[in-house]
């Protein structure tokens, strides 16, 4: 395994860590500032929204650096970022810290995920991709649990603080083992832009939005739901968090094996039975056990489509990687935002927690039926099967 791979994991463990933390400390973070809990999950939005418009922003602005300067120039944003976070006096300085913090990730995970698929041979890609988004994984196996419960003894402040000094080491780490490549190919502005066209492209990026609206419709507010209707005490939370973590490491690896022998059936079963799961939850969150079985089988559900999602894009726009795998991560962060404002406005609108999980499943049949249309009109030989 290249080492440089690590260090791609390390850096998408922060960059993880930042982003879904703030679910673990949403209740801690509406107290403090004095917000109520969905006004608070609209740092959930704000952060998703700041993806989506700087992935392509920032994948053009950085166009026309080598790989690995981009990077570098992106993880020391992402550093700014957080410690703005850490600094917020208010609900208002935060949310532009978080919008701050959002710009480089987008960018940051579709170039880097370019750089792990092009360390290995191409029979290998998905699992290279799912080796660096273990980072993302491990973010909510140990930096959201943590992160949470390092921000509920010292203040959600403090989670900040320690996300900046690991954003720190992986710059460390970016600068010292990322290889440069003399080679590397020089990208054309119009060859990217052209890459657009086509609705097999923008077919995939709705996959995605879909998709992740399903997964942040319910994640955003599983702590409310766990503490609200399951009973489950603030450290309890912790530890499911912890649970769920598990999970989405376990889908990850998953995921990264099925997608290299299939990406299509991969999708069309992962979205199925996110659907199935999440409708179930709806009903087993009112027991502590059947809850825990159920997040369990969701988070591994959830993160096993993200390697497929991703070599999906990268294989329909080949012809200008960076730019198609950025704009992905964008899409998944749109997605984060549409489902954070429809959990949201499931509660708002009076509906209840336990509706949650079924606006989540709903989104995920509609994923379901937007993969089924994409890989009907879009016949691509190099998504089929791979055989040894």
């Amino acid at each position: 395994m290249p080492l440089s791979l690590l260090v791609l994991a390390l850096s998408a463990f922060a960059i993880g860590t930042t982003e879904f933390v703030i679910m673990g400390l949403l209740p801690n973070v509406a107290a403090d500032l004095g917000v109520s809990i969905p006004g608070a999950g609209w740092l959930v939005t704000g952060y998703a929204l700041g993806v989506a418009i700087g992935a392509p922003i920032m994948a053009l602005a950085t166009a026309k650096l080598p790989r690995k300067a981009a990077l570098v120039w992106l993880m020391v944003i992402f550093i700014v970022g957080n410690m703005l976070c850490a600094l917020s006096t208010g609900y208002s300085m935060l949310m532009i810290a978080r919008v701050v913090t959002a710009l480089c990730h987008g960018a940051f995970f579709g170039i880097g995920s370019v750089v792990a698929a092009n360390l290995v041979a191409p029979n290998r890609r998905a699992s290279a991709v799912a080796m660096m988004f273990t980072g993302l994984t491990l973010a909510n196996v140990l930096g959201v649990p943590l992160g949470t419960a390092l921000g509920q003894e010292a203040g959600w402040r403090s989670t900040f603080w320690a996300v900046t000094v690991i954003g720190v080491l992986a710059l460390i780490g970016l600068m010292r083992f990322l290889p440069f490549k003399h080679d590397e190919e020089k990208l054309d502005m119009r060859a990217e832009l052209a890459a657009l066209k086509g609705a097999g492209i923008w077919l995939s990026l709705s996959m995605t939005v879909l998709f992740s609206a399903s997964v942040f419709a319910l994640f955003t507010y599983v702590a409310p739901l766990l503490g609200e209707v399951t009973g489950v005490s603030p450290r309890g939370v912790t530890w499911t968090l912890l649970l769920i973590g598990v999970g989405l490491t376990l889908g990850n690896v998953i995921g990264g094996k099925l997608a290299d022998r299939n990406v299509q059936r991969t999708l069309l079963g992962v979205f199925l039975v996110m659907a199935v799961v999440s409708a179930i939850l709806s009903w087993t969150s009112v027991a502590l056990i059947p809850t825990e079985v159920t997040l369990l089988l969701w988070a591994v559900a959830c993160f096993a489509a993200v390697p497929a999602l991703q070599v999906n894009v990268m294989t329909f726009g080949k012809a200008a990687p960076n730019l198609i795998s950025t704009l992905n991560i964008g899409a998944f962060n749109v997605g984060n935002a549409l489902g954070a404002w429809i959990g949201g406005s499931v509660i708002a609108h009076g509906m209840g927690l336990t509706s949650v999980p079924l606006a989540a499943a709903v989104l995920a049949v509609l994923t379901l039926l937007v993969t089924l249309i994409t890989f009907r009109q879009s016949v691509n030989p190099e998504l089929a099967p791979v055989t040894n």
